[in-house]
């Protein structure tokens, strides 16, 4: 079960893209939106020419368009609203909302029927076709993304029958359930049928897709009551959690991404949880610590994972009934896993790169912690497909998700224990 050699040079190459050494915050975040701008613009005026061309010709700068004339312009999409989603107050985008496209030169606000039924999220950058009205509007047709990037080629053997599991676990005031401890013992091939236990043989990756460690917060400045700084629960806590994936990685290899609650960076990208905290499950060569958002190869098979933070984000700019499956799928052609970090999404303030662009279009791309199970098929203009997956919070609906490696069907587990 151990990767081959190409897979591990894979997975090298892509192993750093959310790592950060030394993090320094006096930095703003007006040099990230410039960055992002200035490697998705290209290709966004590339795809909107294929498109566009034998209609309308590009205008290099949105405050350059001329009153009446079909153009198009591209830049990044800023959200302004009263009700709009923040770092600090969440909601929902209302139907009053401007969706402005700002470049270099300024800013305009775009209108028009196509823009009230449409999904617009802060941070993207896309194409407008349309024209200027009389207030200085810029009334939308149509609009163009930068589409899908290249995908590599799958090089696994894509008859053989293998399967990996991806899993959203979360602790809850008992740190290690009954239901946890049911998956333990399938994962292990302890339980169910011989076939179940066969199949189970079989498994090449198990994946925490976040949220292992809800930590309880730590105390504000002194407390009078000395229970309120003892951490001895909290310690007991890390400890059961790392036999308990100590017990998973002796049968099986196990990869471990940080979500929201746990004790590692909030914001995005959030660095691997430190590896001291599981000297248990570092005794076996089979477990690793990722970022989030991390990527994974397994079998030939190259994944793209988050704790699901960006997709929850993303989610509350939908105005229709669209889900959160459709709106990671639509992340994919905007070639941007979280174009709403910064503006409501917290992030680290990059000044020479933007990691969340895509540059490789992954086979499967998938999202933790969420409510519940869905998957969909992505399909890019060059043929590129990728299998998008909601992995649901195991703490909420004891599912996992199994993934055959050879179809790219997914299907859930869920584990009931009778009392």
């Amino acid at each position: 079960m151990l990767a081959d050699s190409t897979a591990q040079r894979v997975f090298n190459r892509h192993s750093g893209a959310f790592r950060i050494g030394h993090r320094s915050y006096i930095q703003q975040f007006a040099k990230f939106y410039s960055v992002r701008l200035d490697a998705l613009k290209p290709l966004v005026l590339a795809s909107a020419q294929k498109k566009w061309s034998s209609r309308a010709s590009c205008t290099a700068k949105v405050l350059n368009v001329e009153r009446s004339q079909l153009t198009y312009i591209a830049g990044t999409v800023f959200i302004e609203s009263a009700g709009k989603p923040s770092t600090l107050v969440t909601e929902v985008r209302s139907a009053e909302s401007q969706v402005l496209l700002e470049d270099e030169s300024g800013r305009i606000q775009l209108v028009g029927k196509f823009v009230d039924g449409s999904v617009f999220v802060s941070g993207t950058v896309m194409a407008a076709l349309g024209r200027e009205t009389s207030g200085g509007e810029f009334e939308v047709i149509d609009v163009c993304y930068a589409g899908m990037p290249p995908q590599p080629p799958r090089t696994g053997n894509q008859t053989r029958s293998w399967h990996s599991y991806l899993a959203s676990m979360s602790t809850s005031e008992q740190p290690v359930t009954l239901e946890m401890q049911a998956l333990a013992e399938y994962l292990c091939g302890c339980a169910g049928s011989s076939e179940t236990q066969e199949n189970v043989s079989r498994i090449a990756q198990v994946v925490v897709a976040g949220n292992l460690v809800d930590m309880p917060p730590a105390p504000v400045g002194h407390a009078e009551d000395s229970k309120a700084n003892d951490r001895a629960p909290m310690q007991q806590l890390v400890g059961q959690l790392d036999e308990y994936l100590a017990d998973i990685a002796a049968s099986v290899p196990l990869t471990l991404m940080p979500g929201k609650h746990d004790p590692t960076d909030l914001a995005l990208p959030q660095q691997p949880v430190h590896p001291s905290m599981f000297p248990k499950s570092l005794q076996y060569s089979t477990f690793r610590s990722i970022t989030n958002p991390g990527w994974l190869h397994v079998d030939g098979i190259s994944m793209l994972g988050t704790g699901g933070q960006n997709i929850d984000d993303i989610a509350q700019y939908a105005l229709n009934d669209v889900t959160k499956c459709q709106m990671a799928a639509k992340s994919l052609s905007w070639r941007h896993i979280a174009p709403s970090a910064p503006d409501t999404l917290w992030c680290y303030p990059f000044t020479d790169s933007d990691p969340f662009i895509l540059t490789e279009t992954p086979h499967v791309y998938f999202a933790g912690s969420q409510d519940e199970f869905e998957a969909k098929i992505a399909e890019g203009r060059e043929g590129q497909k990728t299998v998008v997956v909601m992995v649901p919070d195991f703490s909420k609906t004891a599912e996992i998700v199994l993934l055959n490696l050879a179809t790219l069907q997914c299907t859930t587990v869920q584990f009931s224990v009778g009392v």
